[in-house]
């Protein structure tokens, strides 16, 4: 049920991320349209506790990503689960408690998903000035992230409590 509800909320998330990109692209600003789908992974990789399920999911979210977005096909998808990997890794010392954490966690996430893409498009890329171009959207990008991410931290905390698995009064878990 929860794998569902993750999945669900990514794809959620992501149609938000997409239509909220051609509400602030009015504003003229290059790269302030926060990744909402950054901090769900985030979450997961932090409160996840078996590591190939949460890897699936953010391999099937950020492959969902892949055919949303204009980025070569398995950029995201890459990503999603090395970010995940990640924040599973750092999830034991951190915890997403306050609002000032959960937008760290989005600002450094996103910072380091930014750095990710620009060292897999210098590497497989045929324009090599392009990674450069893409670099003045980074900051923008990070800030727009890590201001969302108590959102999407909230969204993905509620879902994760509707799933938690409560045992019975008999002691079978329901």
């Amino acid at each position: 049920m929860r794998n569902t509800g993750f999945l669900v909320l990514g794809l959620a998330l992501i149609l938000v991320q997409s239509n909220l990109f051609r509400l602030v692209g009015s504003f003229h600003v290059a790269g302030i349209t926060p990744s909402l789908v950054l901090p769900l992974i985030v979450f997961m990789g932090v409160h996840e506790y078996v590591l190939w399920r949460g890897a699936l999911l953010a391999f099937g979210i950020g492959y969902v990503l892949d055919v949303f977005s204009a980025a070569p096909l398995g950029l995201y998808t890459f990503t999603s689960v090395l970010l995940f990997v990640v924040a599973r890794a750092a999830g034991v010392r951190l915890a997403a408690q306050t609002m000032l954490t959960k937008i760290a966690l989005g600002f450094a996430f996103s910072l380091l998903e930014s750095i990710i893409i620009l060292i897999v498009i210098a590497i497989f890329g045929a324009d090599a000035a392009r990674p450069r171009a893409l670099a003045s959207l980074v900051l923008p990008h990070a800030i727009s992230t890590a201001l969302a991410s108590p959102l999407a931290f909230a969204l993905a905390e509620r879902l994760h409590q509707a799933t938690l698995v409560q045992p019975g009064a008999d002691g079978v878990d329901r």
